[in-house]
């Protein structure tokens, strides 16, 4: 199978090591901070800081451990792994920590709030590297926010494996990270026309590909079907599978798939479910591509964008 459209995705790209075995040793963190190549990416409420760019390329700014501020201890360290990147300040090899921030932590090492930036602004312009370690730590630090308790008797747990586990003290259980999957589905027409739609939390002009969860017992391709019909009211046929990206806003991979509709399913049919999704409209590329349309389409960082782009540039069916 060809990565080629995975390797377009800005979430899914990464130059670190994770190495796994690390995580196993017992005093890791403490070999770790004694380790002056060590370097930590602080996160204060899922946001980093910079590093002044020499060339003008941005840069996540990492610190030595002995950098960081110490007014408050942090409960969690997560291990991310090890630098593969050949072209980063820091040299191959180096050990790579996610650490995050109280709000007195984030204040002495930074007091001004708008030098703290988000990866949904700057995923398309990181190196690989950059990019991939910061939705590695997002993703699992959110999964520590949210379960900070054993799920089998509501002890309180403790981080464990490099910041890899949560065991509980009172039943002895592991609870590890999770990521919940979800679908994204590129629909066409018998005129090579998109579905697109605009969900009710967003702006009335703002429309994407139809998305939705997977369910327990249900594979990538149902859900592709099962979604659709209930966002709306389409039938679907040949779910094809074309790349996955990491979405940790806050615990997601979304896969995407393109589709056609279903034989004998008309494209007039449109029924918005009325609850996630207010529109539906089918575009053609003249109207997308139109600088005039009005029409505001998902981010650069998202895999909804990949897949329209990629769509874009696809040449129109013959007699279309």
């Amino acid at each position: 199978m060809s990565f080629s459209f995975t390797a377009t995705l800005p979430l899914s790209r990464h130059a670190v090591d994770r190495d796994n075995d690390a995580r196993a040793e017992p005093d890791l963190f403490e070999r770790l901070w004694a380790d002056a190549g060590t370097r930590a990416l602080p996160l204060w409420h899922g946001k980093v800081l910079l590093a002044e760019p020499s060339d003008g390329t941005p840069r996540l700014r990492l610190l030595a451990p002995g950098d960081l501020p110490t007014a408050v201890a942090s409960a969690v360290r997560v291990y991310l792994g090890r630098s593969l990147d050949t072209a980063a300040a820091e040299p191959v090899g180096t050990p790579l920590v996610a650490v995050p921030l109280s709000d007195e932590q984030a204040t002495l090492l930074e007091p001004d709030e708008s030098q703290w930036v988000g990866l949904r602004d700057y995923a398309t312009v990181l190196s690989d590297r950059d990019t991939g370690i910061l939705t590695e730590s997002l993703g699992i630090l959110h999964w520590h926010d949210s379960h900070p308790h054993c799920p089998r008797c509501g002890a309180a747990t403790n981080v464990t494996t490099g910041g890899w586990v949560r065991h509980c003290p009172v039943d002895g259980s592991q609870v590890f990270p999770r990521t919940d999957a979800a679908v994204i589905v590129l629909i066409t027409d018998d005129r090579d026309r998109v579905l697109l739609g605009s969900n009710a939390m967003w702006e009335a002009n703002r429309y994407s590909l139809l998305a939705g969860f997977v369910e327990p017992g249900e594979s990538f391709e149902s859900a592709v079907v099962r979604e659709v019909f209930e966002e709306s009211g389409m039938r679907v046929a040949d779910p094809v599978y074309r790349g996955s990206q990491p979405w940790p806003f806050p615990a997601s991979i979304m896969v995407g798939f393109t589709a056609r509709l279903a034989d004998g399913q008309l494209s007039d049919g449109l029924v918005p479910d009325g609850t996630e999704i207010l529109d539906l409209r089918w575009f053609s590329r003249a109207e997308l591509a139109d600088p005039d349309n009005g029409i505001m389409l998902p981010g650069p960082s998202s895999i909804a964008r990949a897949l329209i782009d990629d769509w874009l540039a696809r040449p129109e069916l013959p007699g279309v």
